[in-house]
């Protein structure tokens, strides 16, 4: 077995939340994430230069979902619109978390 890293039990300890607040045992405060619109994602992919395909594996996305959102046939659920938010304002902690390549 692996030893958790820092991130990892923080992304642990984060989950256990909002299980418990899914089950009503507890409320967390709660923050509204703009819904991107197709353009914002496509722009923000190719500001980062990596193709569909690339993108969505660096960032544990689906690329057929990727070219739905960007192409406007879908939209991102809750939990995509956050890491959506949080690969535009820090796409390395992203990385760190998953223990992706760059």
């Amino acid at each position: 077995m692996t030893e958790r890293t820092q991130v990892g039990q923080e992304v642990e300890t984060a989950l256990g939340e909002v299980l418990a607040h899914v089950r009503g045992e507890v409320e967390l405060p709660c923050r509204i994430v703009d819904d991107p619109a197709a353009e914002h994602i496509l722009a923000l992919r190719k500001r980062m230069k990596l193709s569909r395909r690339r993108f969505a594996e660096r960032f544990g996305l689906d690329a057929r979902a990727l070219q739905e959102w960007e192409q406007g046939r879908r939209v991102p659920d809750r939990a995509a619109r956050v890491l959506l938010t949080v690969i535009d304002r820090d796409p390395e902690a992203v990385v760190r978390a998953l223990g992706s390549e760059p």
